[in-house]
């Protein structure tokens, strides 16, 4: 009952004392801390305190003594605490006689504290525990499944496969199928879509396959969904042929294809440009299966992108017309391709005037609406608009991403204008979002390509203190500002640092060390960054050849020269007339016309 009342409470039930119990030792554990604290202090540093703050002090630690003895006392029996050791007469006496100045037993303050660490280790152990039951608890979930499949119904079959799908656990998905199946209970074909869609994301198109030739076999059938998602699976990865066989063997199987694998099929031979084809494709679908609608929104938009890509606007148009004669509903999707058909011909204004259309019609432009015309705006130079529209973007909910930036930030670096562009990124800091590597990468870029290798440098150290590292392309730009300033050397470093942070360097980052080699007349650098090429087994192209016969060129080394240019001409590289340029170039200024002419003429009656 004491115990009760020095804590406030006034009922006397079980649960009541429990509560009381908790309280009591929260606050008799703060007192420890608060305790241990002083006398570590004291120890350290013989500061007394005042007389009333240690008297205080010392009848606070009594009062909490007594109180605690107490409700030990009286809860031992039914919560078995057995814990009054810590708390004994020794030590707290200890404790007041080193706060009173007393030699005091620092022993004490270092058991109090390896008290206070094991109960936080104690703690942690139990919740690290209390983590890992709750993931067995979902492993003896699956586990019960797979040893009692019949206790589950389809349903939750079809949910768990899928949950596992989603959350790319493709090994557990599987595994749980084969067990069922040996345990005579057969996934239906919902399940197995979700497995062959999850294949052919992931790219694994060989198992895909295998996995539909067993549903062919051993059931259940596959169905449309399940050739749309492996078709699907074949076009990401630009094997169209491929996808165009299993569209024509659908019929053998049974399976009538739907619009969806139209779609799928007319969207990939459109991005590889073969329009006509697509076109075909669809009047033939449409002569086979009468049922389906001739102007579907989602085809006719497909198709429309298409035209414009191809450079085919009158045609794209014609089928945003025809949309629009049959009443067809569109959408955002569909006004964001016709606005890009008009950036893409450089038609500005009727792109805002479809946006302006699009508005009326009650439809919200998105990000991507806005990017489109950023870009259009961009490619104009009209730069003023574009950072209106930006700021547009803003105010109406619609925020910009780091694309919209990006545009605008290329933009201004093609043109010339670099500090415009930094303070761009500098509002991006500003409003907390952090531009990616490649935001970064223009600015140092376009400095260095002005040849404001100061500047160039500071974008660099500003990307380093928000932790962005740094990529090939991030070297490669502060290379050529480097080389631009005529700074070899530390163009030579800037590669042995990317080779130290496990940056490889390119084709790009050797054809721009060996050039700048050459042009000082250095072509023994020059042939040991080549043969270093080819040690990190890089292939040279034309430019690395071109460069290093104006090396030899240079110094003199016509026989050198020559040799290059012959092993040019014997190689599958396509080949411009730069490399034969150079040699005449030289022949005449070393007062060789002949040789030049000669060139000139095994060039001219060359095998072609």
């Amino acid at each position: 009952m004491a115990l009760a009342i020095a804590c406030g409470e006034t009922s006397s039930s079980s649960s009541s004392s429990a509560i009381v119990v908790i309280r009591l030792v929260s606050q008799t554990l703060d007192s420890i801390k608060h305790n241990a604290a002083h006398i570590l202090a004291n120890f350290f540093s013989n500061n007394i305190l005042p007389s009333s703050s240690t008297a205080k002090m010392c009848e606070d630690r009594t009062l909490h003594d007594n109180v605690f003895k107490e409700m030990i006392s009286d809860v031992r029996d039914q919560y078995r605490l057995g814990t009054q050791g810590l708390f004994s007469d020794k030590m707290m006496a200890t404790s007041y006689d080193d706060d009173n100045g007393g030699g005091g037993d620092p022993q004490a303050a270092f058991s109090v504290l390896d008290a206070m660490f094991k109960d936080s280790l104690d703690r942690l152990k139990t919740m690290r525990e209390n983590i890992y039951v709750a993931d067995v608890d979902i492993d003896r979930d699956i586990v019960d499944i797979m040893a009692h499949p019949t206790a589950i119904d389809y349903t939750e079959h079809v949910t768990i496969i899928r949950d596992l799908c989603f959350e790319g656990k493709l090994g557990s998905a599987l595994c749980l199928r084969d067990k069922m199946m040996q345990l005579g209970v057969f996934p239906d074909v919902r399940s197995h879509n979700y497995l062959v869609n999850a294949l052919c994301k992931s790219g694994r198109m060989v198992k895909a396959d295998s996995l539909i030739r067993e549903m062919l076999e051993l059931g259940p059938s596959p169905n449309c969904a399940t050739y749309n998602a492996f078709i699907k699976g074949y076009c990401v990865i630009n094997n169209v042929d491929r996808a165009l066989q299993l569209f024509s063997t659908m019929a053998s199987t049974g399976v009538k294809p739907n619009r969806v694998t139209c779609n799928i099929l007319v969207h990939a031979m459109c991005r590889r440009g073969l329009l006509s084809d697509a076109r075909k494709l669809l009047r033939d679908v449409l002569d086979d299966h009468t049922d389906f609608s001739p102007c579907d929104l989602i085809t006719s938009t497909i198709l429309m992108d298409g035209c414009f890509k191809n450079g085919e606007k009158a045609q794209g148009l014609a089928f945003w017309h025809e949309m629009d004669q049959k009443e067809t509903q569109t959408d955002v999707v569909a006004y964001n391709v016709l606005i890009n058909g008009f950036c893409l011909s450089r038609e500005i204004m009727n792109a805002f005037k479809s946006f302006s259309d699009m508005l009326k019609r009650g439809l919200v432009p998105d990000v991507y609406t806005y990017n489109t015309l950023l870009t259009g705006l961009c490619k104009e130079g009209n730069f003023h608009e574009a950072g209106h529209i930006l700021s547009v973007m803003s105010k109406i909910g619609v925020a910009p991403d780091q694309i919209s930036y990006e545009i605008i930030m290329q933009g201004l670096c093609l043109h010339g204008h670099v500090e415009k562009a930094n303070q761009f990124l500098q509002y991006m800091l500003d409003n907390s979002m952090i531009p990616k590597t490649h935001l970064w990468n223009l600015l140092i870029d376009g400095y260095g390509r002005h040849g404001d290798l100061a500047n160039a440098l500071s974008v660099r150290r500003r990307m380093s203190s928000f932790n962005i590292l740094p990529n090939v392309f991030t070297y490669n730009a502060l290379i050529h500002a480097h080389i631009k300033s005529g700074r070899l050397f530390y163009a030579y470093s800037l590669k042995q640092e990317m080779i130290l942070n496990n940056v490889s360097p390119d084709m790009i980052s050797y054809n721009m060390l060996i050039g700048a080699a050459c042009s000082l007349g250095q072509i023994e650098s020059a042939l040991h960054l080549y043969n270093e090429m080819l040690r990190r087994e890089h292939k040279p192209d034309i430019i690395t050849y071109t460069e290093l016969m104006k090396g030899h060129c240079i110094k003199g080394n016509m026989k050198e020269a020559e040799e290059l240019f012959s092993s040019i001409q014997k190689s599958d590289l396509l080949m411009d007339n730069v490399p034969l340029q150079i040699l005449i170039r030289k022949y005449c200024r070393i007062g060789a016309p002949r040789k030049a002419l000669d060139l000139h003429e095994k060039w001219a009656t060359r095998e072609k």
